[in-house]
């Protein structure tokens, strides 16, 4: 069984962290609910949202560089489901560099057969090029992530898809809240 995971609020709880600094960003009183209810759209749906200016962002990314890979925790069960795989896979916005940092830290690198970031220059997710440039080399079973964005490139392949901790995503296989659960279905699953 081969999975291909999102990273950020699929594999570590990130979101936290960049709700904190969008706060710090726009000021104390923007609402971190409304801020990560707008992050899980996407951070440019975000962005255009608050009316971020180039400036802006840019100060949001140079606190974002900041962050340490020890503050990014992935979530609780998850190297269960790891071990299971025969492949796993990241397709991420995020910086290849801070993947690998924070797997790095956490003792996860080994798990991942194929990292793929902005740095790839694939065009952005929802565009399925990145997950067809791993299916040149690998059969993908399921695709993993938090948002919408994430997964309609596996419905658009025909790869199952499981939505975590987002029940608002409509159509998706699978549907969880822990890895817990996760792998409980992975483990009656036959692929």
């Amino acid at each position: 069984m081969n999975i291909l995971w999102d990273f950020d609020g699929t594999l570590v709880d990130s979101y936290r962290l960049f709700v904190k600094l969008f706060k710090q960003v726009l000021g104390d009183n923007a609402e971190e609910e409304e801020i990560l209810s707008h992050m899980k759209v996407s951070f440019t749906h975000a962005f255009e949202h608050y009316g971020f200016s180039e400036k802006l962002k840019e100060e949001f990314r140079s606190l974002e560089e900041e962050l340490e890979p020890s503050e990014f925790i992935p979530f609780e069960h998850l190297e269960k489901i790891l071990e299971l795989a025969d492949h796993n896979f990241i397709v991420t916005h995020n910086s290849k560099q801070v993947v690998t940092s924070v797997m790095r830290h956490h003792g996860l690198t080994g798990y991942f057969t194929k990292i793929i970031g902005y740095e790839d220059k694939f065009p952005r997710k929802p565009d399925p090029s990145a997950y067809k440039h791993i299916l040149k080399d690998y059969l993908i079973d399921l695709v993993v992530g938090d948002r919408e964005l994430d997964l309609l490139p596996a419905k658009e392949l025909g790869i199952a898809t499981c939505s975590f901790q987002n029940d608002a995503i409509e159509g998706m296989d699978y549907y969880v809240h822990t890895y817990e659960e996760l792998y409980a279905i992975l483990k009656k699953k036959v692929y």
